[in-house]
């Protein structure tokens, strides 16, 4: 197995969550996944999520569905290492399921997750309406667009490596935040390329890209660009809720605020939905925040 992939963008997604079985002899659930390439050499947080999921759901029966996830960011990743996922059944009952999954590397634990699952049910139903008057994503220019000529490896990874088409509907935060600081956003977000069919794959792939831009509330409330000298982040958690099915090639938009940064910490909240309105999933993740002390803006 290649230990670190470097293909068209979608194809290292698709290839990353391609994990072998390499407990089936051993009649143990244990996974084996590559480690997308990334350029500052840590294995990007959502790889590990969706990887960690897709271990989880190949110990569940095909008709319980994921409903939730809760992971800790443990130690970051090496990209030039494969990772290894280990699965334990924790309950199985009449409509849930519960998994716990530890990914490692050299024996070292990177990200502990436990996810649920159901089968699906009838019941109420509601959600939180989709913000009105959003630009639709064809009117605001993409990550590539935005950063076309900055010869920098970040930038171009950032605008031409990544399996999701990103556009935040104000102006991002790669190198300047522009406006008044607030601690909320919108990004419009869709796969580059059609995934197959498989409704496990999307669901995978969804917390894959829900760990894209979540933390930028926090900075952009603060009037802090990713290009910040001495700006210092890493993601410590991450929860997430699937409340319906969506396809990640179709457009999705993706709400974020922060309610609170402090401690050298920050939380920000997520809803994702389709374009047509569909609430599909909640996020939350913690991060980790320093920034230099002339920085600070309250």
């Amino acid at each position: 197995m290649t230990e670190k992939i470097r293909a068209r963008p979608l194809e290292g997604l698709l290839a990353a969550l391609d994990l072998t079985d390499t407990g089936a002899r051993t009649n143990e659930d244990i996974f084996t996944g590559p480690s997308q390439w990334m350029p500052q050499g840590r294995v990007f947080g959502g790889q590990v999520l969706a990887q960690s999921i897709t271990a989880a759901m190949r110990t569940v029966d095909e008709n319980r569905i994921v409903h939730s996830m809760h992971g800790y960011f443990l130690r970051p990743g090496n990209i030039d290492k494969p990772i290894t996922f280990a699965v334990d059944r924790i309950h199985d009952g009449r409509s849930f399921a519960t998994r716990r999954t530890q990914a490692y590397q050299d024996g070292t634990p990177i990200l502990s997750l436990i996810a649920s699952f159901q089968t699906e049910d009838d019941g109420l139903d509601h959600q939180i309406d989709m913000p009105a008057g959003i630009p639709q994503p064809e009117e605001i220019p993409s990550t590539a667009e935005r950063l076309e000529g900055i010869d920098h490896p970040v930038a171009r990874f950032w605008a031409t490596e990544r399996p999701f088409d990103m556009r935040h509907v104000d102006s991002p935060i790669y190198l300047a935040v522009e406006g008044q600081p607030v601690g909320h956003q919108a990004v419009w977000m869709k796969a580059l390329g059609t995934l197959p069919d498989d409704p496990n794959l999307h669901r995978a792939a969804l917390a894959y890209a829900s760990d894209y831009t979540i933390l930028e509330p926090i900075y952009r409330r603060h009037g802090i660009a990713w290009v910040t000298p001495g700006l210092k982040t890493a993601s410590l958690d991450h929860a997430m809720w699937w409340h319906r099915f969506g396809r990640v090639d179709e457009w999705m938009l993706y709400v974020q605020e922060s309610p609170s940064g402090h401690g050298g910490r920050g939380l920000s909240l997520g809803r994702i939905y389709s374009r047509d309105g569909v609430l599909l999933a909640s996020v939350a993740q913690e991060g980790m925040v320093r920034v230099p002390p002339s920085e600070h803006v309250s």
